[in-house]
């Protein structure tokens, strides 16, 4: 993977792990794209540097994480149900991950419920800004189960659950970015200390494979970097279009991406 590759891959996590989109199909079709979706690191590589992305969300977020004890066992209630099943369905997760037709579905399904969910599901006005009870947390954390399914898009499972446990769009999104910490730390830590890779051959952790050559080490911490800094940006924009158009505008995009994608992966 070249800098070039890396840089374009990081940008795509940057501004799509927060939307309801899936970030998952963008970088699939991205490392395709460039013809290096088969390479294990690559596959590390799109999942460490999502430690970059939440890291945005503490930064932006902060005064929310010096909070009480109650925010973290939220988040650690939330969490839950996904990290049990990711663990349990890590082998279909990736078998999954190797064919971007049914992620490409995943997205039209998705898109059309999102054309329907703001009438289905009447949210409260976004003034509205009630704690997030434990059961509500673990209800939405059911949720966010949905999205093991890659093309499914965790950000969107956690919208639609926090809206239908009565949360405003805006108080949904944004406990789904708090959840993202958790769940996208958990595995970031997976991915490099406890899975194990196929590297030139040889079984092998994740953070050897980082730390085998300098470019390596590179391209880690420039794909970090990168999906910080984009990631800033795209959660600010990104609840203000949710707020101003509800999820019908998402619904539409992930229509269109997932029919661009069965065409392509059809005839490429």
């Amino acid at each position: 993977m070249t800098y070039l590759e890396a840089f374009c891959i990081a940008c795509v996590e940057g501004l799509t792990e927060f939307l309801p989109v899936s970030s998952t199909a963008h970088m699939i079709f991205t490392s395709s794209f460039f013809g290096i979706q088969n390479d294990d690191f690559v596959k590390l590589y799109q999942l460490s540097i999502q430690f970059g992305a939440i890291l945005a969300v503490v930064v932006l977020y902060r005064s929310y994480f010096l909070k009480s004890l109650h925010f973290y066992l939220n988040l650690a209630i939330g969490v839950l149900p996904a990290l049990v099943l990711g663990v349990l369905l890590d082998d279909a997760i990736d078998a999954v991950m190797e064919s971007p037709v049914p992620i490409a579905i995943a997205l039209i399904v998705g898109g059309v419920v999102f054309l329907f969910i703001d009438r289905l599901l009447k949210s409260p006005s976004d003034d509205t800004r009630a704690s997030v009870t434990f059961l509500q947390s673990f209800k939405i954390g059911l949720w966010q189960c949905l999205a093991l399914m890659p093309g499914t898009s965790r950000a969107a499972a956690c919208l639609i659950g926090g809206m239908q446990q009565g949360c405003s769009r805006k108080q949904a999104a944004e406990f789904s970015f708090f959840l993202a910490v958790p769940t996208l730390l958990a595995v970031s830590v997976y991915s490099l200390f406890l899975k194990t890779w196929q590297h030139h051959g040889a079984a092998t952790k994740g953070f050897y494979m980082l730390l085998q050559s300098q470019q390596n080490t590179m391209l880690f911490l420039l794909g970090n970097l990168v999906a910080f800094g984009i990631a800033l940006l795209a959660v600010k924009v990104f609840i203000r279009l949710l707020s101003k158009f509800g999820l019908s505008l998402w619904g539409w995009y992930r229509i269109a991406v997932g029919l661009f994608m069965l065409i392509y992966f059809h005839y490429v």
